[in-house]
């Protein structure tokens, strides 16, 4: 089984060996955890996994470990638990979002039901507890604190923004919450547990938790900007369900009469597929998608700025040209 890892470039021959080595057995162990010896609930929680993913959460703890000794045999478990806890995740996400699709695959819920997609999800967050318990009670601390702001991402997601508050600066707090969190525990669980300062852990972590937004926030552009799924949906999946993204709060900003068709189609879930094409057209169209581009290259820009603070070493480069990978995507 192999997963489309998230690709960057590498200076250094002996740091990407070390790296990709670490990714294999980050999936092999993936694999085992799962593998409950009931076919069932094994076949329903490999599926997801089976579908690939970019494993970005678990690059990120293998270089976050580079900072410290990069074989303490802590580091490949907390990969998993992270890689985990995100599998779970999504599982979960699709029951609230109502998705057919995620990776390019039929969703859990759209193939079995929304009760085995949640029990799936639950399983998967118990696999990974078993694990964090044999790293410590420090990561299960730090578990729990981060668990607890994923599921505040998510009410607060699904309540939207109060009347005092800004849309945009809402969801972009959303995604910290539900994105940025996850990925600052994979930089903090492979600098902690690899014994690096921490001064270090703490750069390494505010690091992840910046370029896990932009990471997120350009998934959500190339789901409008793709044509071709780029981003593991159908596009336009977000404009069906009536999620919000930066460029569509960016487009409902405007007050321009141009807009107005624009803005009525983004009132709410889009059903119609004319309706959707309709609305894609126009948002590619719109200054809103430069806007929400410029955004999230501000993003890469202040999360490579933080890694200024960190040893001059192989990984602090490959780190840099994560920014860079995360950008490029969008253009």
């Amino acid at each position: 089984m192999s997963a489309s890892i998230f690709e960057v470039p590498y200076d250094d021959e002996a740091l990407q060996t070390r790296i990709r080595g670490g990714l294999d057995e980050v999936e092999r162990q993936l694999s085992a955890s799962i593998d409950s010896g009931e076919r069932f609930v094994t076949e329903v929680a490999v599926h997801l996994l089976r579908a690939g993913g970019k494993r970005f959460r678990p690059l990120m703890v293998l270089l976050a470990a580079e900072f410290g000794a990069s074989d303490e045999p802590g580091i490949v478990p907390s990969a998993v638990v992270v890689e985990l806890t995100h599998l779970a995740t999504l599982y979960h996400d699709d029951v609230m979002d109502e998705a057919a699709l995620r990776r390019g695959a039929q969703s859990a819920n759209a193939r079995w039901d929304n009760s085995i997609a949640i029990l799936a999800g639950d399983y998967l967050f118990a696999q990974a507890s078993q694990i964090l318990a044999g790293l410590g009670t420090e990561a299960v601390r730090i578990q729990a604190e981060t668990f607890s702001r994923l599921v505040q991402g998510q009410i607060r997601e699904t309540l939207g923004p109060t009347d005092s508050e800004d849309p945009v600066e809402h969801y972009l707090s959303v995604v910290a919450d539900k994105t940025g969190s996850l990925i600052a525990t994979a930089a903090l669980f492979g600098s902690k547990t690899s014994g690096a300062s921490e001064d270090v852990q703490q750069v390494l972590t505010e690091f992840g938790e910046c370029i896990g937004s932009a990471f997120q926030l350009a998934d959500d552009i190339i789901d409008v900007a793709s044509e071709t799924g780029d981003s593991g949906k159908t596009p336009g999946t977000d404009l069906r369900e009536g999620i919000p993204t930066l460029s569509t709060l960016f487009a409902q900003r405007s007050t321009d009469p141009r807009d107005a068709r624009l803005n009525e189609l983004l009132a709410g879930p889009i059903e119609d597929d004319a309706d959707v094409e309709e609305a894609l057209r126009l948002l590619r169209a719109h200054e809103a998608m430069r806007q929400a581009r410029t955004y999230v290259h501000s993003q890469a820009d202040d999360a490579r700025a933080l890694l200024a603070g960190l040893p001059e070493i192989p990984a602090r480069a490959a780190l840099v040209s994560l920014c860079d990978v995360v950008v490029t995507r969008i253009g």
